[in-house]
This record gives structure tokens, sequence and C-alpha cells, in this order.
């Protein structure tokens, strides 16, 4: 098959997102390449080490014309315009990641969060407007990774921001793809730092704990609430219970540690969530440690 793989810090060239950017897209390429797809990639410049390169100084329009010309494409880009890019892919090929309808739920925060209340899933106390007082977390209502969001302990909440409780415990995520049946690839554990800021600082894969069933069951639940397919991450704070906190409709920096411990090809277990039957489990060897600013060199 020809496929496209298109990720938006290498394909629009932002300089901020490009470690992260470049090891996803590297991993996924070069997945899809062993498994014998014939792989394209927009870029604005930077070179990967497998796949072919299509230079491109319209990240948008390249989508656009390269979908039309492959038998299946996947994006990952920042929540709030995969979904438009998504759709691009869907009027002209076939889809490897979330709809662009689920992709537009999990973008928006504040009606993501109310869609998991509706379906009964543990979340934080999260506000759109108004005043909030106690320890919350700051955010975005539209965004993705740690950027933008930070603690606070009492104020008002800003237009285009939503306040959620702050949760004490562990920063989780799992890994899972979803076609006919849900496959568990990983439980993850998130490094991250609190101060007033949030900052993102790499992952361990995978992770275990005494909870894992419960978190692997929230995360499942979570992903057929929003109508997610794919590949697809969800971010969890583990505390008295597991609360879900974000929900990535696409693939996550960890897929970087899932690739080096996995006993299967992810690019393999994408195309069977589209085209065929996933298996009931994958084997994982070892785990593996990566840290944000070592990310240039995997």
């Amino acid at each position: 098959m020809k496929i496209m793989i298109a990720e938006y810090a290498v394909g629009a060239g932002i300089p901020e997102f490009m470690p992260e950017g470049r090891a996803m897209l590297g991993t996924l390429v070069r997945s899809f390449v062993s498994c014998g797809h014939d792989v394209l990639y927009p870029t604005s410049g930077m070179l990967i080490d497998a796949g072919t390169a299509v230079r491109t100084e319209q990240f948008e329009k390249t989508i656009a014309k390269l979908s039309k010309d492959c038998d299946a494409g996947l994006v990952i880009a920042p929540d709030e315009i995969l979904g438009d890019l998504t759709g691009l892919v869907e009027d002209n090929t076939e889809n490897l990641g979330c709809p662009s309808g689920s992709v537009r739920l999990c973008a928006d925060k504040l009606e993501c969060t109310r869609a998991l209340e509706r379906g009964k899933i543990p979340v934080p106390h999260t506000i759109g407007s108004g005043e909030y007082k106690g320890d919350h977390i700051i955010k975005p209502r539209f965004g993705c990774a740690s950027e933008g969001i930070h603690k606070s302990s009492a104020g008002k909440v800003e237009d285009g921001f939503i306040a959620t409780r702050f949760i004490e415990g562990e920063h989780l995520s799992t890994s899972i793809i979803t076609g006919k049946t849900q496959l568990l690839l990983t439980v993850n554990k998130q490094l991250i730092e609190i101060n007033r800021d949030v900052s993102y600082k790499g992952g361990i894969v995978p992770y275990h704990c005494d909870m894992n069933n419960e978190i692997v069951e929230v995360a499942k639940k979570t992903l057929k609430t929003l109508g997610c397919r794919g590949y697809a991450g969800v971010d969890i704070v583990l505390g008295d219970k597991p609360y879900v906190v974000d929900v990535n409709p696409r693939p996550t920096t960890s897929i970087i540690g899932i690739s080096r411990v996995m006993e299967a090809e992810i690019a393999d277990l994408i195309l069977r969530s589209r085209f065929g039957e996933l298996p009931a489990s994958v084997g994982v060897i070892g785990s593996f440690t990566f840290k944000k600013e070592e990310l240039f060199r995997l």
C-alpha cells in the first residue's frame, strides 16, 4: 500500500515541537516501511531515515493533494486543527486515525469532559466559566500537550480556558488501538513536573501498578464513549481511583517507547484496526525510558 503519514511539526516546520514530532514520525514511518509499504511524508525540510519526503510550504494543501494519491493516511497534529486535517483525509482516502467527529470532540476539553461525565467515567470537576477556589489546573479549552497549563489556588476562569480540580496522584497514560475490538498496548508513566507551571518531561513504557486493570477498563470505556478508532492515548491521574484528565485521538509520544518494547509492528496493528482483526494481546519485553530533551537522538 501507499501510505501518507503527516506530522504537523515536521510538515509545517514548528521548531518548538520538532523533537517530539520527528521522533513520532520516524517511529511510524519506519514501522510502515518494515511492513512492506510505500510511505510518503510531508516535510518543510527535516528528513528522516525512511520513507519518501515530500517537500511542502503549505501543510494543509499538501495533505489534501497527497492523500488523494495514497491508499490510506494518518495525520498527527495539534488537537485544535487535527479534526479539519483528518476530514481532508476522510474525503480522499482511508483514514487510519480517529474519525474527524471524535477528534473534534476530544479537542474541546470542556465538551469532552461533559461527555465522559454522562458516560459515568471518573473525571475531575471542571468548569468553563466563573470563579474557583482550591487547587485547580488551568488549561486552554482547545489545545494539546502541556502548553499553557498551570496550577492555581483561586481565581476566575478566563475566556478560552477551563479549570479542573487538582487531583493528587500518579500521572499515567494508556495506549490503546481500537478497531472491531480494543487492544491495550501499554500503560505508561508520564514524567510530569508541577510547580506553578505544568511541564511534560518524558515517559516510562510500560508501567505497572496494582490498579492496572481498573486503569485499562476506564481508558477503554473512555475511547468507546468518544467514538475513537485507531491509536489513541488516554491520560489518567491515579488518585483514589483513575481519573481521566485528557484524551489524545492520535498517536502520542509514548509510541516512541512502545515501538522499542512491543513484540509487534505498530503499523501492522494500526492497519489491522482499520482493515482486519486485532489480536487479543501483544507481547511486551523490557521497558524504555525517554526524556523530552533526548528525543532528537531517538
